[in-house]
């Protein structure tokens, strides 16, 4: 009688852990390139360090597109400020990021909330003024919880 074998929890090549699986102690570069081939992907689970660098990439590149809009503004004779060229490209550079990002953004908060073993859909709590945000942010600071396995589905990828 022969038994199916299991495939390994890592890749041998990588070392890291297939896409199903949260990468537990993931680099900076590591973490930003699962972001993107996790693109739409809402099941699963995204460890705290997959999350946390992302949310440092993302908070960095703000940083710059905020800097590029305030340069661009110039002031008018009356004091007053307008929207010069760097500014119109820097609000360009702005809404595309927000558009490349966001849907990733929601899929990898999505699984770090799976991590802790909580549902997705608590994601909504946003939307409660004031301390909605900041129940979000306790909830990704959460460390793992093994009952998050129930969130795993794996796959050949």
């Amino acid at each position: 009688m022969s038994y199916p074998q299991q495939q390994p929890a890592f890749s041998a090549a990588t070392g890291e852990p297939p896409l199903w699986a949260p990468f537990y102690g993931a680099t900076f570069q590591q973490a930003v390139q699962r972001f993107f081939k996790k693109y739409a992907t809402f099941s699963g689970r995204a460890s705290r360090s997959e999350y946390w660098w992302w949310a440092l990439v993302s908070f960095a590149v703000g940083i710059v597109i905020n800097i590029i809009m305030s340069a661009g503004m110039t002031t008018t004779a009356s004091g007053a400020a307008a929207l010069g060229p760097g500014a119109v490209v820097g609000i360009i550079l702005a809404v595309i990021w927000g558009l490349a990002t966001i849907v990733p953004s929601l899929a990898l908060l999505a699984r770090r909330l799976h991590d802790v073993n909580l549902s997705a859909l608590l994601i909504l709590v946003v939307l409660v003024p004031f301390l909605g945000g900041l129940a979000l942010l306790v909830m990704t600071i959460l460390p793992s919880n093994p009952a998050g396995q129930r969130f795993d589905q794996p796959s050949g990828y």
